[in-house]
């Protein structure tokens, strides 16, 4: 029944109810025929490429001689990259980059030369092109009669043809060199920690001669019906929504984490893993996640640069197909109240490379060297979070993920690490005695069902509250929001790993790894990260008292933790690790806040907006259909004692809420004259996010559950959050 419905959301339920199932996109074939068939990755352009000029290439993409690519190189690749995209159907190319917006960006250009009538792609185009640098966010770097800009190939980053256009993976970088995207500063610390760890792990293994950063993204997301959506004014603008009663079943229950995925749902999720393993994105899970219409999906472990590339494409994907099926795909870290968020874990390790193999320098062996190589490793890593807590805190902050951070399974604002009571104990016998007692035999768990084969025990339990938690054999990273570049935390992340080995490494350099000197300076280091380790609940107030103890900053909002951008301990790192400049840190932070600040705006706003032309037309609406039928019952000597306080209830909440919208307007008015953007930044977070906000949702709720469905035209949680 849907007469009783307004007339928006009615239309609506009606188009539902007769809607069908667009059909998926996907082929017959088995996933190997065509995984990767629209990109160029290195394994084809070296089938592709003349003799000689592919060793070249590989000499500079792996080598550490500082070399670059010369012209003879570059033509090479160009011929070759021009035949392979219009023989995939290609017909235009764009340099593909990653702005500070936390988007991709690209423009277009054809490979038809109408004055010479050919399909032509030369050098200096693949190498670079000119967007306009002041028309993204550059934190004053650039300014608007300061235009130009540079786009320069990534050649670590293999080419991929996205919608008939031929995507050349480039940095993004000012006309004075500063760089002025993502990817640019993650390259820069993956050389950095590459470096650093390989001279470490040459003093275990002389024939290691490269150390890999690796990434493994699980990416949650929300998918709602498209006309939903359009039907909020606040999921359209800003991808969450201001107002919304709480549906009485939310995920209470914990029957959707894990259950089966709705048939629509299938059908997109069936498309977009079609679509990615085109482009070899290695996608592998698929599930619904806690709350009612989440779900979520995650790659196989890549090295980080392609990983990142690979999640800003997926992202990318998912809102171009999910229009095709009638789906809306929110990434805001937030969209529903009292609700889970969504989160982007960063699965955070490090592979060493030699002649001999691949070595997981974040996994625990039965060999007592590479035992000792781990430790070492997982201490300065340890370390590494201990002393730079803030400035990891300040990678994750976002306007969208302080409504996330501590509530509804997301680890709090305070950085500590969870590594298990098994591995805390041999970190604590380390420092005692300077010796590792690891049990390298498994143990198995009783169950009490024969028939079953016994379960083998991990040595660390999951614990969801934890920020930065050891999972056996790497580090999960569970503060990033879900619309976040994955770049801006791992960059910090390898930053101040490379910044630790690197003292540790001149600190031992002179001693044996396999004497006690060696094992007595790195127990020291042990002792000094135990404050950070934490196995328990994060979300207790006994955890907030007993950081206060351990001296863990607890940063609740972005604009203060921002400020860890430009402390001198952050700047003396990023620039010994030749990551960022001082320069650079002061734009990235001038940047969020600015982002901070006009998110606030926008949504301030918004719901004034909504509140005045939305909320209040229907309770007035509804108001006045109840006192008519009271005077209509009054007039045959009824009387409606009952309905009469419903009447005053309703009357008091709409002056309530209009009160707060006035006074909302009246502190906006005083914020916008404040000059610092810091302080503005920090009225937003504490008054109006946090005061203003809360007290207008909480009347504009009330009257949401009083007011009839023929008068309330905002669609409602319960309707959103079932897929129909």
């Amino acid at each position: 029944m849907v007469s009783n419905h307004s007339t928006v959301r009615g239309d609506i339920l009606r188009e539902l109810s007769t809607r069908k199932l667009p059909r998926s996109r996907r082929p017959e074939a088995r996933v190997p025929d065509y995984f990767g068939l629209d990109v160029l990755d290195v394994h084809k352009l070296r089938e592709r490429l003349p003799e000689g000029i592919y060793e070249k290439l590989s000499e500079v993409l792996h080598g550490d001689t500082g070399k670059k690519i010369d012209e003879a190189v570059a033509a090479g690749v160009v011929k070759s990259v021009r035949e392979w995209a219009l023989h995939r159907g290609a017909t235009h190319y764009t340099h593909w980059f990653q702005p500070l917006t936390g988007a991709t960006a690209e423009k277009h250009s054809t490979f038809f030369d109408p004055t010479q009538k050919i399909e032509s792609l030369d050098v200096s185009t693949l190498s670079q092109q000119e967007p306009d640098a002041s028309s993204f966010p550059s934190g004053g770097l650039r300014s608007t009669f300061e235009a130009r800009g540079y786009t320069l190939w990534d050649p670590s980053s293999p080419f991929f043809i996205l919608e008939g256009t031929l995507c050349i993976p480039t940095v993004f970088i000012s006309y004075t060199g500063d760089s002025l995207d993502y990817k640019s500063p993650l390259l820069r610390s993956c050389r950095s920690l590459n470096r650093t760890a390989t001279l470490l792990c040459q003093r275990f293994y002389p024939e290691v001669h490269s150390v890999i950063a690796e990434l493994g993204w699980e990416q949650e997301y929300f998918i709602v019906d498209k006309a939903w959506v359009q039907a909020r004014p606040d999921l359209v603008m800003v991808g969450r929504t201001l107002l919304g009663y709480a549906a009485p079943r939310g995920q209470q229950l914990s029957d959707h984490y894990f259950g089966s995925i709705p048939p629509r749902v299938v059908s997109f999720m069936q498309e977009v893993e079609y679509r990615a393993h085109l482009l070899g994105i290695p996608l592998e899970a698929r599930h619904n996640e806690v709350a009612p219409s989440q779900f979520e999906a995650a790659p196989v472990f890549e090295s980080m640069n392609i990983a990142v590339d690979h999640n800003q494409l997926l992202r990318e994907l998912m809102n171009r197909i999910a229009g095709k099926h009638n789906l809306c795909v929110l990434f805001h870290e937030k969209p529903f109240h009292k609700l889970n968020g969504t989160g982007k874990h960063c699965n955070w390790s490090l592979t060493a490379e030699s002649n001999r193999g691949r070595l997981n320098l974040m996994k625990p062996s039965t060999d007592p060297k590479q035992n000792l190589l781990f430790f070492t490793v997982f201490i300065n890593t340890l370390r590494a979070v201990h002393i730079h807590a803030p400035l990891l805190r300040a990678s994750v902050a976002t306007y969208g993920n302080d409504f996330r951070l501590g509530s509804h399974e997301a680890p709090p604002a305070i950085i500590s690490s969870f590594i298990g009571s098994y591995l805390s104990g041999v970190l604590e016998n380390f420092i005692k005695t300077h010796q590792l007692n690891l049990d390298s035999s498994r143990s198995y768990m009783g169950h009490g069902i024969k028939e079953i084969p016994e379960l083998e025990k991990h040595d660390t339990d999951r614990n969801r509250t934890s920020p930065f938690a050891f999972t056996g054999n790497k580090f999960e990273f569970r503060s990033p929001g879900s619309s976040v570049n994955p770049s801006g935390p791992c960059t910090v992340l390898n930053t101040i790993v490379a910044a630790q080995l690197d003292d540790f490494y001149q600190e031992v350099k002179g001693l044996d790894v396999e004497g006690d000197a060696y094992r007595k300076a790195l127990a020291a280091r042990a002792e000094e990260v135990l404050p950070v380790i934490f196995n328990g609940d994060g979300y207790t107030e006994k955890w907030v008292v007993e950081a206060k103890k351990r001296k863990l900053p607890h940063l609740k909002d972005t604009p203060r933790a921002l400020a860890s951008y430009v402390s001198n301990q952050t700047v003396e790192i990023f620039e010994k690790m030749n990551v960022c400049s001082r320069r650079e840190l002061e734009a990235r932070k001038d940047t969020e806040l600015d982002i901070y600040v006009n998110k606030a705006k926008i949504e301030a706003d918004l719901l004034v907006e909504m509140v005045l032309t939305h909320v209040l037309p229907a309770a007035l609406s509804h108001q006045t259909r109840a006192m008519k039928n009271i005077q209509e019952a009054e007039s045959l000597g009824i009387k409606h004692p009952v309905l009469l306080a419903e009447i005053k209830y309703i009357a008091n909440c709409i002056e309530s809420l209009y009160q707060e919208v006035e006074s909302l307007q009246k502190k906006l008015k005083e914020i916008r004259k404040i000059e610092s953007i810091e302080e503005q930044a920090i009225s937003y977070a504490e008054e109006i996010r946090g005061i203003y906000f809360q007290r207008i949702r909480t009347w504009a709720d009330k009257l949401e559950a009083k007011i009839g469905d023929e008068f309330w035209p905002l669609p409602k949680y319960r309707e959103m959050l079932f897929l129909r």
